[in-house]
């Protein structure tokens, strides 16, 4: 009875890191209608990595060994320059509703990921569905830019892998400490290099800029850049990298309706069915049964039935 426990909690908790997450997209679009895009990138992460230091040496907390920190530091490398980054290039020319159909695909890619790091191979019909998926991302992307990709739809797929890794080697730090620890090291590991970037990226007139893109900067850094992850890389080591990432089909949904909500954005018929498409083959991908003759892939299935 234990082990159905943990992992339901560990469900739970993934899914509350899913809300969270799902309004990284709507925010980001607001904080780049009124401020640059490595502004952006920069500040949420310099902001966030103040936060996490003070948590960190209020609890004191020791510092990573050396194996855990070259994880640390490549977690940094794909969610603060990596996806962090791309997103925001990417949402300055395609709407935050364009953007929740794309990224539909990183549950997808980070199963791939998942796969790949942890020794498995995936079936047949996994990769099936995996090319599904990505066909209708691309087909829904090619609709939206008149036949061609759109330097947007580069930057979120760019985004969607990036993050996709990072998550990946996230859960797999969260079997050896706290989630919340692993994304506070990782932010205080990128403090020397974005805050003086967010200073020097400073807008000159701060007052000009909108009210709305302050707080779309706001959300991103307190929410999709912080508190997100404490639930999520924790639901990431209770459920196991692959259960956990089934939430992330949610994301989708939740985020092209807070982009009519939060940016008024209008979501006609073809979106819909295209988030739909994109949900379906996912969730079909990740149900396929796959083989792990590696031992670190054994190990990861026999810790979640403990």
């Amino acid at each position: 009875m234990k082990a159905p426990n943990r992992e339901s909690l560990g469900m739970l908790l993934a899914f509350v890191g899913v809300v969270i997450f799902s309004g990284t997209v709507p925010a980001t679009r607001l904080a780049v209608g009124g401020l640059d895009a490595y502004f952006v990138t920069a500040a949420r992460a310099a902001m966030a990595g103040g936060i996490a230091a003070i948590v960190l040496a209020f609890l004191r907390r020791r510092w990573p060994d050396r194996s855990q920190l070259r994880q640390v530091a490549l977690c940094a490398l794909c969610f603060v320059a990596g996806f962090s980054g791309f997103i925001a290039l990417g949402l300055r020319t395609v709407p935050a509703s364009h953007g929740g159909v794309v990224l539909g695909i990183m549950p997808l890619m980070t199963s791939v990921a998942a796969a790949i790091i942890l020794g498995e191979r995936p079936s047949m019909r996994f990769w099936l569905f995996a090319v599904l998926g990505a066909f209708v991302v691309i087909v829904y992307a090619l609709r939206d830019s008149g036949g061609v990709f759109d330097i947007g739809d580069v930057y979120l797929l760019a985004g969607a892998l990036t993050g996709a890794i990072g998550h990946v080697y996230s859960g797999k730090l969260s079997r050896e400490m706290p989630g919340w620890e692993v994304i506070s090291w990782v932010l205080v590991i990128s403090l020397p290099v974005m805050a003086p970037a967010a200073l020097w990226l400073t807008p000159i007139e701060p007052t000009r800029v909108p009210v709305s893109a302050w707080a779309g900067l706001a959300y991103v850094t307190l929410f999709s850049m912080f508190i997100g992850f404490f639930a999520w890389n924790a639901g990431l080591a209770m459920a196991g990298v692959a259960n956990a990432s089934q939430v992330m089909l949610l994301q989708t949904f939740f985020t092209v309706g807070l982009s009519a909500i939060v940016n008024g954005e209008h979501i006609d018929p073809l979106t819909i069915v295209a988030a739909v498409a994109v949900v379906a083959a996912v969730s079909l991908g990740q149900r396929a049964r796959t083989a792990s003759p590696n031992p670190l892939a054994r190990q990861e299935r026999r810790r979640r039935t403990e």
